[in-house]
């Protein structure tokens, strides 16, 4: 089962990456956009100007229908570069803009997550001190679950996709 989900592992993997960096994510939309645009003025015998003019117009689905594929190897690419960048391209450009306007100002460092815990440790320890100082019994402390979160030995697939990263002080 585990070999089955790889390459599903592996596109989440591109994705993320794709989605991560505004750089990539331009790149491969005018790559796509010149590729494209190249593909389609071979198959319609079209200069390479109104080829990309073409793939842009497409692309941006806008549509304005002044070039249009007339055989079905462009129609088919047609159908393919709008696909791509109506269900890929542009959802990724506007997830990566979201993500970046919308902050977490609450969210906590790492290491002040890595503080926190270990106040938490010594407190924990020195109310055991004092327990068996006094002769009490504390209750058992809960069984643990496994940490998720960024920057976790968890594999990345079960990681929390939330940032941890905080906007610094005015």
């Amino acid at each position: 089962m585990e070999s089955l989900l790889l390459p599903f592992r592996w596109i989440y993997r591109a994705l993320v990456w794709f989605a991560n960096s505004p750089r990539t994510l331009i790149t491969s939309y005018l790559l796509m956009i010149v590729v494209a645009g190249v593909i389609y003025g071979e198959v319609e015998q079209r200069n390479p100007a109104d080829a990309v003019w073409w793939a842009v117009v497409t692309a941006s689905t806008v549509g304005y229908g002044d070039i249009s594929p007339t055989s079905w190897a462009g129609r088919v690419l047609a159908a393919l570069l709008i696909s791509t960048m109506v269900l890929l391209v542009i959802p990724l450009i506007t997830a990566h803009f979201a993500s970046r306007l919308i902050v977490d100002d609450d969210a906590f460092e790492h290491e002040e997550q890595e503080q926190l815990k270990a106040d938490v440790r010594r407190m924990r320890a020195l109310l055991e001190e004092l327990a068996t100082r006094h002769g009490i019994e504390l209750p058992p402390l809960p069984p643990t679950r496994p940490v998720t979160g960024p920057g976790s030995e968890a594999p990345p697939w079960e990681r929390s996709s939330r940032s941890g990263r905080r906007r610094p002080p005015r």
